[in-house]
This record gives structure tokens, sequence and C-alpha cells, in this order.
């Protein structure tokens, strides 16, 4: 028997979902958008040769310079990561982690890359343990704030990034390692002017001036953030760019990089240690790929949630057999909402770090499966909280109740040759842990973990566990027509709200007859067993009116996402921004 939506536990399972929403949205400084925009679609990008699409200027030109050289969509990311790093500091970086699709043309074969965070061996979140090992919880044993444990040591994971892309580039790259760093570093020895984007969020953040080095470099004296237009330089991050491009990872994992990492995590509370950094190693695993309708759709498998949860929600609107319409049409909109209440609600029970965890993939995307949560939907009225699918033998666990903030970037390319990456990075919250080392942010991923091990005697999956990986919501996705051949390439920031950003897009693209610049321009609705959603200023007043007579909470919110879309057109690609942020598109 499914459970009720209205059972004690799916209250409270609300009201710690509206808890932490309001403890990040107070203390997190998440993404905003920018000033004085007004989110009209940007022009897409046509191209009969290569594509790039990245969240900032330098990110792009960085890696078309790559492609102009002969390198291919994987080099060609890389050196977008590291501009990135650069001028979007609040985003992603050295200090992180991401998830990787890479599409061989060659070879018609895709990989999926892990360079998510681990925690460090000595945390733990076990009641029992002492307060200098147990991440989340007090001298006294009691429970932590969130925004007691955002900006500290003990919130960072071992970062995976560099290790990931240095392990994927041994696979698939083609120009040398260290020539995807001269971009980044020249640039941060030169200089970039501070973008509007930048100079927001340095100014709107309450933490970041906490830390010393990351207040001389982006503050001015008087204590306000650097103005749009001056000129940043970085010569820390220059140098450390230039140990990685003739070390590797190991310039990074080892050595006196480890060393000062640990040390400064150390003084800010922390146990992540060198050894921790010398131990971390990526994974390379199996994409989660499923069909819909006509096209075949990969994403990224736990211990991101991407991949499943784009494809169960997908699946729920494919067999609910109501029409799927804009954004601006009631039952278009009430039925997203329902099927993504389904999608996570399964999220929260059974997704976690499948190295710790059995996940039931299959079972979460079994054909008989979605039909009967399919069921579940009424056209007419919400359901309220959806309870999770019950599944054999998953009776012992209980949901998790990790936020995940939206300070996150993504990379889509295409080189000439038909191979694609679709990139998705992070560092967690806007600016991370606030804790620089050798001219870069530091992770607060741990912060991603459920902050409690287990509730009523049940275990939580997305516990932290030492090693173990927090789960996200990063959805790089690519999809493919009913001959096999690459239709799209595509991700968003926007942290949980990741999910619904991506399908709501593919189903503008793929449903809707959408053009890219238009699909990635939609307001947004969305629900991730809550309130439902609505862009704040873009969905008309009597949609949500009709959706509260519906049964929905309605909840009004900013929903800055950065999706960046490249899709197959004609004999070459068109490349498609997200307006509410900075991104650009280019081709050749």
């Amino acid at each position: 028997m499914i459970e009720q939506a209205g059972s004690l536990r799916a209250a409270r399972f609300l009201l710690l979902l509206c808890v932490w929403a309001w403890a990040a949205t107070a203390w997190a400084q998440p993404e905003q958008p920018e000033a004085a925009s007004d989110f009209a679609p940007r022009p897409a990008v046509a191209s009969a040769g290569f594509m790039v699409v990245t969240a900032n200027v330098y990110a792009t030109d960085a890696a078309a310079e790559i492609l102009q050289l002969g390198g291919n969509a994987l080099d060609a990311a890389i050196a977008a990561q590291w501009v990135l790093n650069l001028v979007e500091p609040q985003s992603s970086g050295i200090g992180g982690g991401g998830f990787m699709l890479h599409w061989d043309a060659t070879r018609r074969l895709v990989s999926a890359w892990d360079g998510r965070e681990t925690a460090p061996r000595a945390a733990s979140a076990v009641p029992g343990d002492t307060a200098s090992h147990n991440f989340a919880r007090r001298a006294d044993g009691s429970l932590m704030k969130f925004s007691e444990l955002l900006a500290t040591g003990r919130a960072v994971g071992v970062p995976g990034l560099v290790a990931m892309l240095e392990a994927a580039h041994r696979r698939h790259g083609k120009l040398t390692w260290e020539r995807l760093f001269r971009p980044a570093i020249r640039l941060a020895e030169n200089g970039f002017a501070i973008s509007p984007r930048l100079h927001l969020l340095l100014r709107d953040d309450l933490l970041l001036r906490r830390d010393a080095a990351a207040r001389a470099l982006y503050f001015q004296q008087n204590g306000e953030a650097r103005p749009v237009g001056a000129t940043l330089r970085n010569p820390e991050l220059a140098a450390t760019l230039r140990s990685i491009a003739t070390g590797g990872a190991a310039a990074l994992h080892g050595g006196e990089a480890a060393d000062r990492i640990a040390a400064t995590i150390a003084q800010r509370g922390g146990t992540l240690t060198a050894a921790d950094m010398h131990d971390y190693r990526p994974r390379q695993r199996h994409a989660v790929c499923g069909p819909y309708r006509r096209w075949r759709i990969c994403g990224m498998p736990p211990p991101s949630s991407g991949g499943i949860g784009v494809l169960q929600l997908l699946g729920l609107l494919d067999r609910s057999r109501l029409p799927v319409s804009g954004p601006a049409s009631p039952d278009g909109a009430h039925l997203f909402a329902e099927a993504g209440r389904l999608a996570y609600a399964d999220r929260a029970r059974y997704l976690a770090d499948p190295d710790f965890v059995s996940v039931p993939q299959r079972a979460l995307l079994a054909p008989e499966y979605l039909d009967r949560r399919a069921r579940l939907i009424d056209p007419r009225r919400s359901m309220g909280i959806a309870a999770p699918g019950v599944l054999p033998q998953r009776r012992s666990w209980i949901d998790d109740d990790a936020p995940e903030l939206p300070a996150t970037t993504h990379v889509s390319i295409v080189d000439r040759a038909g191979n694609a990456v679709a990139l998705t990075s992070s560092i967690e919250s806007a600016f991370g842990s606030r804790i620089q080392v050798d001219g870069f942010l530091l992770n607060n991923q741990l912060t991603d973990f459920s902050l409690t091990a287990e509730r009523d005697g049940k275990l939580v999956p997305n516990r932290l566990e030492p090693g173990k990986r927090p789960l996200s919501s990063m959805a790089p996705t690519l999809v493919f027509d009913a001959s096999g051949r690459l239709y799209a390439v595509l991700g968003s920031p926007g942290g949980g709200r990741i999910i619904n950003y991506v399908a709501r897009t593919l189903v503008a693209l793929l449903d809707g007859g959408q053009d890219p610049a238009a699909a990635v321009s939609l307001p947004h609705v969305g629900n991730r067993n809550g309130t439902t959603e609505i862009e704040l200023g873009r969905v008309p007043e009597a949609l949500a009116l009709e959706l509260e007579r519906r049964g929905h909470t309605v909840q009004r919110t900013d929903m800055t996402s950065g999706l960046h879309l490249i899709v197959r057109g004609g004999n070459g690609w068109v490349g498609a921004v997200d307006p509410r942020r900075e991104g650009v598109a280019r081709g050749d």
C-alpha cells in the first residue's frame, strides 16, 4: 500500500523542508538574478562547426580558443572550467566537485564521470560521536543550526573536480594537459573585468568578508565589494593553476598544497586531512539512460539524483495522458508540479552514494513502477505531500532532509567531430565555505548530507559516512534521436531545483516544439514535494490562483536557473543561453 500523503511523517518532512528553505534563504545568500534583466530570450547562435555555451564570456572564449587549436570537446570544457573558477568564484572551481557526461562520437559511447566531493575519514554524523568529529553537532551533542555549519571547516568535503577532469583527460583528451591551463593563467595574471553578477553577489554576501584572503581579493579597503568593471587579478590562483598544469592533480592532492588546505580547514573546525586529499579517487560510472517518447535521454547516476530524477519526471508526464502545455496553462503547470512531487519523494527516500547504499535504480525507472506512480496524479486536485513509492526490502529507510543550495555552473560543448561534454560543477552555496586557500574557495558540500543520520529508528540513505559522497541534483544531460544521433546537450545550476529546470526545458524542446532560445527562457513552475514554486514576476497571477484552487500551496520566488543548451540544427548546432545569468554561446 502507498502511504497516505497526509500522514504525520509527511507533515513533519514538509516542516523540515520549510525550515531548511528559510535557513538557506536567510544565511546562504544564494545566487541572485542579474540587475535590470527582463529575462527576454537572447538570440540563439548557429554554427556548422563547434558550439560552446558557458556561464561567462571569458570561459566561452577560452573553450573556443582550445577548439580552434584542434582540441576536442573535453579539452575545451577543461579550459573553460579553470576560467570559470577565476571569473565566477561563487559557483565552482578547484575547491569543489562536479559531474560530467562525455559523448564519444566515433565509438558512440556515453561516459559518466563522478568528481563529487567525499567526507573526511574522521567525520561522522552518528549522534554518539564527539562533537569534534560529528560534523553537525555541538559539544553538548545538540544539532547545529544550518547557519552555524555553512561557513566552517566542518562543511568542507575533499575536492574532486581536478582529479576527475585529469582522469577523463587521460581517457578522452587530445591536447596536452598543460595547454588547457594557459587561458586561465593568462587571465588571472592580466586581470578581468568584474561582472555585474559577481559584484552583486559580493555586495550581498554576509560571510565572505570574514575570510582575510577573500576580503583582500574581492573587497575594497572600506569593506565594499569591488565595483563593476574593476580589474581583478588573482596571482595566487595563477600560481596554483600553473602548479596543477605541470604536476597534475597530485600537485593539489599531495605535498604542501594538501597540507595548507588541511591546516586551514582545521583552523575553522574541520577534520579534513592531507591524507584525505591524497586518497581521493574519481569514479567512472555508467550513465543512466531511458526512453522519453521517441528520444533517449542520458543523465548522471547516483550520487547525483539528476539522471534518475529527470527520467522519472519525464516518465510520469509521458504516462499521465494529460495535456503537456506551456507554463501559462493551468493543466500543464499542475501536471508538471504533481509529477515533480512524486519524483522528489523518491529522491529523498532512495537515492544516495551507491558505493555505500544499494540504490534501487532499475526499480525506480521500471515501466510498471512509473505506471503505478502516474496513476496517483489527479488532473483536478493536488495530492499534497507525496509519499515515496514502496519498493521491496526498503522499508527501514527514512527521508533525506538536506538542503541543496543554488551556486553551481554548467558547460555544454560539441566539437567539430561531434564529440560532446555536459559538465556541471559546484562548490555548493554561493562562495562555498567562504574559506579561501591559494587563490580559490573551498566547498561546503558536506551540507548536502542529511544533518541527521536516522529518525524514528530508521537510517537516512544520504547520511554522512567517512569517504561517502553527498547526494546532488546536478543533471548534465544528453539527448539522442531515434537513430542514435546526438540531438541535444544541456544542464543547469540551481541547487535542488535543477531536476525541474532540466526536465521543463526538455518538455518545451521535445514536446512543445520550442526553439532553443525560448526553451531556456520559459518562466519556471515546479514542485520539490512541498510548495509549488513559481518564478516571481514571470508567471501570471491567474495561473497562481488556479493552482491554489486545485490545492497547491504556491510560493512566488526567484528561480535563477542557468540553462545552457545545444541542439542539432540543420547541418550544425544551435546554442542558447539562459537570460537569467551571464552565459554566452559561440560557434565556428
